[in-house]
């Protein structure tokens, strides 16, 4: 393959150069966007100038985490250095044929919206291309950067940054041989959370046809709450809440700044410090309902029918953050979970239906589980039912697989099944020496076929029947399989 010549394509900024791999080829650290720095730090996203002769493309570009996290956090997402943050990465299978007009996956990284990264390897679609999809990993503004209130600058900066790269997909990915009216988006995690927004947004409406949120966490700041918290963010600078003044603060000041101002008091003594924020209030940096970009909140837009016309595949892994106060079982074991969950704004009726569901359980255990139903399991199910009784086209599913480390089907387990890339690196770490190909094979099938058709290849959630799929060992269809958290709609 040495004399083999590199892929090159043209984009409407410029040709790349890509690498072979096999039978598919990578395109690396595409700039949709201008560097968002200086004059640009807190604007719109502006489209990449052109430029001239041949443009590399075979490492990842520059990362919006500025951290190193790579080490620490479940999934392996590197930090890398430079100006040029606004990317995109093409895998595809058949670069530069315009006429394969191949289904294309648009990939939204998760990370609370704080962290995360598209250089992943756990995001290479390698075995999407084997598949016949085109993927595609794109990378956005995060914390303050992209969802901070400022009074003279867009506030979802990050939400534009996720429009301009579909709109560059759109634009684009016909030369990578993909289809530009096929299009997919899916994410995890925060990734899910802003799938379901842009089912919200309607400027996002004809960029994508299908959409995928993998354990989602739908919310949506009030307005007045990102204004109050930018405002805090900048009196904390000692500068005036404005684009040209927060463009002085360096970035890493940025970032300790915004901790101080979210911090809840008490967080290293009480470990329920901050719980009940956060299953009340959602994520503190996240899409802002500005009246305009979104309208309303993620939830109540997708009730009223938002989004119906595209087919949605949604669930959640059974233990999401369910192990979150595992250390503190023995601390919280003489404390009665009901006064816990009181504490949190919970209606008596509820909890005590929810302890119902849920026998057995001691307090950290049962409080664990709420945190993973208030979040991710009881959306989806809300989602789901609304959809059904607005007749848009719904798959619910669950990812109940126990961990061989954990025991578990915990927050990030499933994402390299989804990408059918179990011998990644540190998958063993979350998954254990021997996680079921099988298993990767169903999801990651569910995931192709409902890119290809618009259907994961079981029934369609609905009112009457609820049906979700149980991806395990065996993988099965069950009705009701949400159950458990239904008391907390």
């Amino acid at each position: 393959m040495s004399n083999v010549p590199p892929p090159v394509v043209e984009t409407t900024a410029g040709r790349v150069a890509g690498l072979w791999r096999g039978g598919s080829a990578a395109f690396l650290g595409i700039p949709f966007a201008e560097p968002p720095v200086g004059e640009l730090r807190f604007a719109a996203p502006v489209p990449h100038r052109v430029w001239e002769g041949v443009r590399e493309a075979t490492a990842y570009g520059a990362t919006p985490q500025r951290v190193a996290l790579a080490e620490v956090t479940a999934i392996p997402e590197p930090s890398i250095p430079g100006e040029s943050t606004l990317n995109v990465n093409v895998f595809t299978p058949a670069p530069g044929d315009t006429d394969a007009r191949l289904p294309v996956l648009v990939y939204i990284h998760g990370g609370g919206f704080v962290a995360g990264s598209p250089a992943s390897p756990w995001y290479d679609g390698a075995a999407f291309n084997r598949d016949g999809v085109v993927t595609v990993s794109v990378s956005y503004r995060l914390d303050f950067d992209g969802f901070g209130w400022i009074e003279d600058a867009p506030v979802n900066r990050a939400v534009l940054d996720w429009l301009l790269a579909l709109e560059w997909v759109r634009d684009n990915i016909a030369r990578f041989g993909g289809d530009p009216g096929d299009v997919t988006i899916a994410g995890q995690s925060a990734g899910g959370g802003a799938v379901l927004t842009l089912l919200a947004v309607p400027r996002a409406a004809q960029l994508f046809q299908r959409a995928i949120s993998i354990s989602g966490a739908a919310g949506g700041v009030a307005l007045a709450d990102a204004e109050r918290l930018g405002r805090r963010v900048a009196a904390l600078a000692g500068v005036p809440p404005t684009r040209a003044a927060l463009a002085e603060v360096d970035e890493q000041t940025v970032l300790e700044l915004q901790a101080r101002a979210t911090a809840p008091e008490g967080a290293t003594e009480d470990p329920l410090a901050g719980i009940g924020r956060l299953v009340s209030g959602g994520l503190t940096w996240s899409p802002v309902v500005d009246g305009d970009l979104l309208p309303v909140p993620v939830l109540d837009a997708l009730r009223r029918g938002d989004g119906a016309g595209k087919p949605l595949l949604l669930g959640a892994t059974d233990q999401e953050f369910t192990a979150a106060l595992t250390p503190f079982r023995e601390q919280l074991a003489a404390i009665p979970a009901a006064g816990i969950l009181a504490s949190f704004g919970v209606p008596a009726g509820t909890v005590a239906a929810y302890g119902e569901a849920h026998p057995g359980s001691g307090t950290a255990d049962l409080i664990g589980q709420f945190i993973t139903d208030t979040l991710f399991r009881a959306p989806a199910l809300a989602i789901s039912l609304a959809r059904a009784q607005a007749g848009a086209p719904t798959w619910l599913y669950r990812f109940a697989w126990p961990s061989g480390v954990s025991g578990s089907a915990t927050h990030c387990l499933d994402v390299p099944f989804w990408f059918d890339g179990l011998a990644r690196e540190r998958v063993d770490a979350l998954a254990g020496d021997t996680p079921p190909q099988a298993l990767a094979d169903d999801v990651h099938g569910a995931a192709v076929a409902f890119i290809r058709n618009g259907a994961p290849g079981w029934g369609a959630f609905t009112a009457d029947e609820r049906t979700a799929f149980v991806f395990d060992t065996p993988s099965r269809a069950e009705t009701d399989a949400y159950a458990d958290a239904a008391s907390l709609l």
